[in-house]
């Protein structure tokens, strides 16, 4: 591209302007299409906000610079290739899954090998497609979820309830906990029972100690070893780190009680299998049942 310079004049002058703008750095008065000494004043403190040399000029390579700056989540569709994709809008993406527990490594506004693979388990939590694009849909859920990422930096710590708040929780929320086999019946029962022993009004149950059928209000917590196939559109929630559990948890409750309209709203959580750490398959059923009811609490609260 030719350079855009001081006493210009344009549509080119006009669209850097009403970047400057959009990034804080220009007053919309002089959004003009005339390049005087506002627009290179902004220019030059652009420069310096972005380690660019020192110049009131507009090269290629600072018009680059200008684009992937104002770049917002969704203005294009973003998926792993070469070269990478890199803006404004890949680092809001990267920030949005990080707070929302799906870690990107760093945020660097370059979507790489870790971003797809952490886009990828973000949309499994969703019950989306899990194609590593981030597209209408994806970006639809993310922009649901923007009370829980917004502003907030990414999991630092696990976080625990105390007694007296999951007390609360247990008896102010409807959940139905069930397995498909022994082990995962095992774990909702468990589930169950401490949850009772904290609370004896607990509302979050197994399925087996039901009298009645679940109502439309009740959430169904699927507690499974391996998916079902059947199940790709139910949100699906991996135990694999317990940092982050609690985050992945609401936002998956989040989207299943988006997806509900008739039916109540479920998802399902995948346990790494029926041992932890060679603790044999009792001791390894309450561990999962401790760690999953204190993330589900969280959750909740």
């Amino acid at each position: 591209m030719n350079t855009i310079k001081k006493n210009d004049t344009g549509a080119a002058v006009k669209d850097v302007q009403h970047k400057l703008n959009q990034l804080g750095l220009l007053d919309k008065e002089y959004v003009d299409g005339q390049y005087g000494e506002e627009t290179a004043r902004a220019v030059r403190m652009f420069c310096f906000q972005h380690r660019l040399p020192d110049s009131e000029n507009v090269d290629g390579k600072t018009w680059a610079a200008l684009l992937d700056a104002t770049f917002q989540l969704g203005d294009r569709t973003l998926y792993l290739r070469m070269p990478y994709f890199h803006g404004n809008d890949v680092l809001q993406l990267q920030q949005a899954l990080d707070a929302l527990g799906f870690s990107t490594g760093n945020d660097d506004g370059i979507f790489g090998a870790y971003t797809e693979q952490a886009l990828r388990h973000f949309q499994q939590n969703m019950g989306l497609p899990t194609d590593g694009i981030a597209g209408a849909y994806t970006f639809r859920a993310i922009r649901n979820l923007h009370h829980s990422w917004e502003g907030k930096p990414g999991p630092k710590q696990i976080q625990h309830l105390g007694f007296a708040r999951a007390a609360g929780v247990l008896e102010s929320n409807e959940l139905c906990l069930f397995g498909t086999d022994e082990f995962s019946r095992s774990v909702a029962a468990r589930m169950s029972n401490l949850a009772l022993a904290t609370n004896p009004a607990s509302k979050i149950m197994s399925a087996d100690s039901l009298l009645v059928p679940p109502d439309d209000s009740m959430l169904l917590v699927h507690i499974v070893v391996k998916p079902n196939k059947g199940s790709e559109n139910v949100p699906l929630v991996t135990f694999d780190s317990e940092k982050t559990l609690a985050l992945r948890l609401s936002s998956a409750i989040d989207a299943a009680k988006q997806a509900a309209t008739q039916t109540s709203p479920r998802i399902a959580v995948e346990l790494p299998g029926v041992q932890w750490e060679d603790a044999g398959e009792d001791r390894s059923a309450q561990h999962y049942a401790i760690v999953l009811l204190d993330a589900l609490c969280s959750a909740l609260s």
